[in-house]
């Protein structure tokens, strides 16, 4: 716990409440992040250590996510080899990068990046579509598998270091590269989510940045909210929620503006 933070009952209670909705939200739309991140920051927690925090306390909803989509991951064997690695790298340069912000250059860059995140959600759609029409089409693109591997590997970086919206952004460079079904791809997207997070949480297990007491409650919270957007899919239209966390995320990102 770091020195001098005091949080209440109430403080507790935001935090698992954002955690259970950032699990329901990713499981049915994504943006999770713009839930949890600025509830940390909301309640007192420095914007380095509610990143991490955040990071740490989301992993259960990957691990579900990922294990949801096992059976076509498994079958993908040969291009895990090639993205997992990059993912791991990725995620821990990534948090290697963040853990070496000042919390004062890191809290000028959070407006910034809270809207590249709402920005990413938001062409969520559009990205897919594209996807639907380019792979439907088989189209050539005489790109050598290889160059998955950096693409991937900035990505991760960016994982790494914030996270809100990379789901979009790996989707996007799988489909670039690989010729294969949205279906495929979207598990493969979702093994190479889960690397970053994980190789990104356990690198900050050792940092002494993570509020160990919020995180643990926020991933049982995570967890069950990942549960119940699981069962509530199909009864909540995914980009009417979509489009709400963008709109909270856009908010936020001005407000975040105006404060500073």
């Amino acid at each position: 716990m770091l020195s001098g933070l005091e949080l209440g009952w109430i403080e507790y209670l935001l935090a698992v409440l954002a955690a259970l909705a950032a699990g329901g939200i990713n499981a049915l739309a994504g943006g999770g992040t713009l839930i949890t991140f600025p509830t940390l920051v909301a309640i007192g927690i420095p914007p380095v250590m509610a990143n991490v925090t955040s990071t740490v306390a989301l992993c259960p909803g990957y691990f579900g996510a990922t294990l949801a989509q096992f059976s076509e991951i498994r079958t993908q064997t040969q291009r895990l080899w090639l993205v997992v690695p990059a993912a791991v790298a990725g995620g821990i340069l990534g948090g290697i990068l963040l853990l070496n912000t000042e919390e004062k250059v890191f809290q000028s860059l959070v407006p910034f990046l809270i809207l590249l995140a709402a920005v990413l959600l938001a062409v969520q759609n559009p990205v897919r579509n594209w996807l639907n029409k380019r792979l439907q089409q088989h189209e050539a693109q005489g790109i050598p598998i290889f160059w998955i591997i950096p693409l991937i590997l900035l990505a991760a970086i960016y994982g790494g270091y914030f996270g809100a919206g990379l789901s979009v952004i790996v989707l996007a460079a799988l489909a670039l590269i690989m010729d294969d079904s949205l279906t495929r791809l979207n598990a493969l997207k979702q093994a190479v989510a889960f690397c970053v997070n994980i190789a990104a949480a356990v690198f900050f297990l050792f940092s002494g940045k993570v509020v160990w007491s919020v995180a643990a409650i926020m991933a049982v919270g995570a967890l069950l909210g990942g549960m119940l957007g699981g069962k509530l899919a199909g009864k909540i239209n995914p980009t009417t929620l979509r489009w709400l966390v963008v709109s909270i995320g856009i908010v936020i990102a001005v407000a975040y503006w105006l404060r500073s």
